[in-house]
């Protein structure tokens, strides 16, 4: 039996905040690490190519004109025993969870799920000298971790927007997508070891003025409707960034929450 594999892809454009801190967290946590950089106008690239440079037998770095071929990066891996964890470059998940995740996925324990959801702290505020974050916890948020088991389905393909996002899924004979494992409801965030630090509301790139900045996601840039171009139409000729409602409404519910995040910025390991 072929062994199986932790397989990552990070989709970036305009990330330079956070990005380094993402990929470095989230490199031994698998197997092989694909970076897509869909012509980041800030640092974004400089700094990746840089950690593709230190870890060149894990992290292979890819330019793209498109989102979509993001997704065919890792669409052949379906039918293998592989999972497919996407990290986006505002996504900080705890390290030392992921190792013990790592030996959960490895050991076989989640081999039934397709899908496994984790604890998400969908920040307002993130001071990685003071160790805190504040912002909306998943639950109730929804989680936004994305870790598919690829050994589950024959192929995804059709109309995807970008990386395991839409298109068309074909499962193998007695599994579907309803095979879901919500981790973040079953452990607290200080019990959970698949935790993330989703940085949606605050600055994601040096680009980026002000604070609060919901960036949109692909699938609502994608969108050709009357109501979205003339939302987009009007942001710019008031000169305000265009922002995620969608987002919005997802990731800012309940309480605002301040925890100690010390354990997502190790010391002496990079930015």
């Amino acid at each position: 039996m072929a062994e199986t594999k932790i397989i990552g892809i990070t989709l970036v454009r305009n990330e330079d905040i956070f990005v380094e801190r993402a990929v470095r967290n989230a490199v031994d946590f698998c197997d092989r690490l694909i970076i897509a950089d869909n012509y980041s106008t800030d640092a974004t690239f400089e700094i990746v190519s840089k950690l593709a440079a230190e870890f060149p037998d894990k992290i292979e770095l890819r330019r793209i004109t498109d989102t979509r071929e993001s997704h065919f990066l890792i669409s052949g891996f379906a039918g293998s025993r592989s999972w497919i964890f996407a990290v986006d470059g505002d996504e900080v998940y705890d390290p030392a969870g992921l190792v013990r995740m790592r030996e959960e996925l490895l050991s076989g324990l989640y081999d039934d799920w397709w899908i496994v959801f984790g604890n998400v702290l969908n920040c307002t505020a993130v001071d990685p000298a003071a160790g805190t974050a504040s912002g909306y916890m998943a639950p109730p948020c929804r989680s936004m971790t994305k870790l598919f088991n690829f050994n589950l389905i024959e192929s995804w393909d059709g109309a995807v927007t970008h990386v395991m996002a839409n298109g068309t899924i074909k499962f193998k004979p007695g599994y579907d997508a309803s095979r879901r494992l919500d981790l973040h409801k079953k452990y607290s965030w200080d019990a959970s070891h698949y935790r993330c630090l989703h940085t949606c509301f605050v600055p994601r790139s040096s680009l980026d003025q002000g604070s609060g900045l919901a960036r949109p996601n692909v699938s609502e840039n994608r969108r050709k409707g009357v109501t979205t171009l003339l939302r987009k139409a009007l942001s710019r000729l008031l000169g305000k960034p265009n922002v995620s409602e969608w987002k919005m409404e997802k990731y800012a519910r309940g309480p605002l929450e301040t925890v100690d995040v010390s354990a997502f910025f190790p010391k002496g390991t990079g930015a």
